[in-house]
């Protein structure tokens, strides 16, 4: 199991930096590798990518989801992929912690795997700078979603 952790400011109040990160669907516009997210239902959402000219496919569940402060997730099938984002309010700007656990794809064994583990660090260095520029130049988020999720449990 591999693991990334990469941190940014951004600069819009942590409000519009949460509301917009709640927005799973517009993730490839931002996401260098994401081709397509679903959001089944508040707490499910169904990821396609391409890596390594290889398609991907999981579905992960948010387990913990805190306004303004936390989301953290776990798949549940496919590729193996959990991790937390992190918001953190800094004088009408925001810190974006973002770490995540993955398991390069069985597939990608060897020289390729090595290649894939090497990257995603820089892959999410660079998603992270994709989401900046995303939500800095937009007068406000696209969206919002103000639930809770506790342990698995939504509270709305």
């Amino acid at each position: 199991m591999a693991h990334v952790e990469k941190e940014i400011e951004v600069d819009k109040p942590v409000d519009q930096v949460y509301s917009q990160w709640t927005q799973f669907e517009e993730f490839p516009q931002f996401m260098e590798n994401v081709e397509q997210v679903r959001q089944l239902d508040d707490k499910h959402l169904e990821w396609k990518a391409r890596v390594a000219g290889t398609d991907r496919q999981w579905k992960a569940e948010i387990i913990e989801q805190k306004p303004n402060l936390v989301i953290a997730w776990r798949s549940i099938t496919g590729d193996k992929n959990d991790g937390k984002v992190e918001f953190q309010p800094l004088n009408g700007h925001t810190k974006v912690k973002l770490a995540v656990d993955y398991e390069p794809p069985k597939a990608a064994a060897g020289e390729m795997g090595d290649k894939l583990t090497q990257a995603t660090p820089r892959s999410v260095e660079n998603d992270l700078k994709r989401f900046k520029e995303f939500v800095e130049r937009r007068p406000q988020a696209t969206g919002t979603w103000s639930g809770e999720i506790h342990s698995g449990q939504v509270k709305k």
